[in-house]
């Protein structure tokens, strides 16, 4: 099968671990026989510096044309004075409106060699295993007006929504729960805000075009505190824009290193952009410490979501599952009793795991 993935490296240790993704989606194109073609552009400060813009047009038709993207990240300090238009985070924001990615999903799953690094007790975090799928192209970041008034003593920012936007994202949780464990936890803020109330009003509507799936609402202060005190109740998780960014970022810590987290943003005909979750890491960056396996299991989340290859994707995730188990580690997962490795190492083993196997057998893998 031949496809297209465009490759956004970004700042800071994007350039890194996207390099060491792609290098096991053509590890993944040797072994089942695939033809991966691969295009790199710009975006975020990479793209002001060299373009002038965070996200520039030939990026954007790069992309439209393109049967996957993967991201590496965007953002630094260098980058932090610049007026808002201009900031690197534009970049991801407009590329995710002009594609139309309305669905991000965060998934979050403990792997056992690793559950010692969550800041959660052992016994509390074992067999978390939970997605959030929030709605990215909506709500407080995008309403209008934003501005400031009365020569800066008001600020106003705008939260709008129409039903069709919530509609679409409520179905794409309920036909995730569906083929995961069946439980919707749809999270608003009902009790302050109207637009929460119109979405508990779809949400109420859709479930019966999903009968077997139990859905609850849940405040969203209330979801807070149960991520961290019994994750593992939590199958799917659905909310709008602002709540779900912040509850996504709190789920990642709960396994104790950004560095192990995907995530997908996708659309209905399922053109998806994939990144990690861990940010550029200026700090890290070209000196081959960062952790590559986020950057990796999102191209596996491509390969499922995108390219539909299952198979291939499991191969990739029994790997990392492997190399964990063999202890190999960069600095951010501290495994007891460890071999630490540079980022690129990491990655060349992960294809080595790969090459080893018989894909003709059966792939079993699974988290803690």
């Amino acid at each position: 099968m031949k496809k297209h993935i465009v490759l956004l490296p970004g700042d800071g240790i994007g350039p890194e671990v996207t390099k060491a993704a792609k290098g096991v989606l053509e590890t993944t194109a040797e072994q089942f026989g695939h033809s991966f073609t691969f295009e790199t552009h710009d975006i975020g400060g990479a793209a002001i510096d060299n373009q002038g813009t965070p996200l520039p047009e030939d990026t954007v038709a790069a992309c439209k044309k393109a049967d996957g993207i993967l991201l590496g990240a965007v953002g630094g300090p260098k980058w932090d004075q610049l007026p808002s238009h201009m900031r690197p985070e534009k970049g991801l924001l407009g590329i995710r409106k002009q594609l139309g990615l309305f669905a991000n999903l965060r998934p979050v799953k403990g792997f056992k060699p690793l559950l010692h690094a969550s800041p959660l007790k052992e016994e509390v975090v074992a067999g978390s295993d939970l997605l959030i799928v929030r709605e990215l192209t909506g709500g407080l970041y995008f309403g209008e007006p934003r501005e400031r008034r009365n020569n800066g003593a008001e600020v106003v920012d705008t939260l709008a929504y129409t039903r069709a936007e919530m509609e679409r994202i409520i179905d794409k949780a309920f036909q995730s729960a569906q083929v995961r464990r069946n439980h919707l936890t749809s999270v608003d803020k009902a009790n302050v805000l109207e637009s929460s109330r119109m979405w508990r009003e779809v949400v109420e509507e859709k479930k019966q075009d999903y009968p077997d799936v139990h859905v609850e609402h849940m405040l969203v202060d209330a979801a807070a505190m149960k991520l961290v005190t019994n994750p593992a109740y939590f199958d799917v998780i659905v909310t709008e824009n602002m709540f779900g960014d912040i509850l996504s970022d709190e789920a990642s810590v709960l396994t104790g290193s950004l560095g192990m987290l995907p995530s997908a943003s996708i659309r209905q005909d399922g053109l998806g952009l994939y990144e990690p979750v861990h940010g550029s890491a200026p700090d890290i960056a070209g000196q081959d410490k960062a952790n590559p396996l986020a950057a990796i299991l999102s191209a596996a989340m491509m390969l499922r979501h995108s390219f539909q290859m299952n198979n291939e994707a499991e191969l990739i995730e029994s790997a990392v599952n492997k190399v964990l188990e063999e202890k190999y580690h960069t600095a951010d997962l501290k495994l007891t009793d460890g071999v630490k490795v540079s980022g690129s190492t990491l990655a060349k083993k992960v294809s080595e795991q790969m090459s080893s196997h018989d894909t003709t057998e059966n792939i079993m893998w699974c988290y803690a």
